[in-house]
């Protein structure tokens, strides 16, 4: 028998606050974090969702009182990963079988600005390392890296890394900042918004690039202590080598996905009751998506994307998309697609207009990135 794995704890820190609950509150009352940010020197400001460095340095010192004299250092990047994942480390214990995995796509990246040599804290590896130290993980931490479906993968390599016997828990983190880096390369793309983002709006006219990091602690034994669980049936990545930036035409890559996630979950469309979707406001994007679920027969299932309250939050989106998902479950209130009005894809898709009250028991959740890769996760309200 196939060992059952649950998500019982979860937290984030976001433009919208540093917890769940202020961030559920911020997107009931339809607040964005999107607005102008003037990032690159002799470029106007455009729209990003971005924290506040002033409130992350005041909650990272109340946090961690003595921490940053205490001979080390932190980047801005590991400030929100410390921040997002001790709530979680303080209420679960960590063990010889418990696996740290780091999810991100850029991580220290902005540190390579105006330096001669590589500095060895812009390894990924290195980073998630001094993250594992600081909270005494005792497994060599695991990284995942694939573009901007890694936060969606990360919760999918835990499982499996679980029902394979290698672990009996895991701590998950996702995270992404900021960077002249992220931002110039979007640009040479010529994929930045200039307003705020509507993904699958007609006259959407591209992304805001946002920050974030989640974290969430799965296991294989569900305790009846815990406040809530969530249990990952089905996961699947599949990569439809369509093109280096490019999503495919014909959304073979996310069907596949799709159908493996809910091949292996059990369970078919008409009981999937929300997706939460990638949904970039990128033409080719959201038009991939529209024609990957109709082909899937999802075309009717409630579906939100995140990126009008957050941006895309590149390797942290997927990991905070499921959490903010799971929170929409627990409260039985599905969140609109913010600044969707007017369908801009060929397939038809039932965009959440408005809050709204739902009983939902199982959740998809879908992402892709560039290079071709796509993943899917199906996730059952216990």
């Amino acid at each position: 028998m196939t060992k059952e794995v649950y998500i019982t704890d979860y937290n984030c820190v976001t433009p919208l606050g540093f917890d769940v609950l202020s961030n559920w509150n911020a997107l009931l009352e339809g607040k964005s974090g999107v607005a102008l940010h003037k990032i690159i020197e002799n470029q106007e400001p455009f729209y990003a969702s971005m924290i506040s460095s002033e409130k992350l340095n005041e909650e990272f010192n109340k946090n961690f009182d003595g921490a940053q004299n205490d001979n080390q250092d932190f980047t801005r990047l590991e400030k929100m990963f410390l921040l997002s994942l001790k709530p979680l480390v303080e209420k679960h214990n960590i063990s010889e079988e418990t696996a740290f995995i780091l999810s991100t796509t850029k991580g220290n990246i902005s540190l390579l600005k105006n330096q001669k040599t590589l500095p060895e804290s812009v390894f990924l590896s290195t980073l998630a390392q001094k993250i594992a130290d600081f909270f005494g993980f005792k497994t060599k931490p695991i990284v995942v890296s694939n573009a901007c479906v890694s936060g969606v993968m990360a919760i999918a390599v835990a499982k499996n890394m679980i029902q394979a016997g290698k672990y009996k828990d895991a701590f998950v983190i996702a995270g992404d900042e900021i960077s002249e880096f992220v931002i110039s390369g979007f640009n040479s793309f010529h994929a930045i918004g200039t307003e705020i983002c509507k993904p699958y709006d007609k006259n959407r006219d591209g992304i805001n690039i946002g920050e974030a990091t989640a974290a969430v602690y799965i296991t294989s034994e569900s305790n009846k202590n815990e406040k809530f669980s969530f249990k990952v049936l089905g996961d699947s990545a599949i990569n439809d080598a369509n093109h280096i930036s490019g999503p495919s035409r014909t959304g073979d890559g996310l069907f596949a996905s799709i159908r493996n996630a809910m091949t292996e979950a059990n369970v078919s469309a008409k009981q999937i009751d929300f997706i939460s979707a990638h949904g970039t406001a990128t033409i080719y994007n959201d038009e991939m998506e529209a024609i990957a679920f109709n082909r899937m027969e999802l075309q009717n299932v409630p579906l939100n994307s995140m990126k009008g309250y957050y941006g895309h939050c590149l390797g942290a989106s997927g990991l905070l998309e499921s959490i903010i998902s799971m929170e929409s479950a627990l409260k039985n209130t599905l969140i609109p697609s913010k600044n969707f009005k007017e369908t801009g894809t060929s397939q038809p898709l039932n965009i959440i207009k408005e809050n709204q009250p739902a009983e939902i028991k199982y959740i998809l959740k879908t992402a892709s990135g560039f290079g071709g890769c796509n993943a899917a996760i199906v996730l059952e309200k216990c």
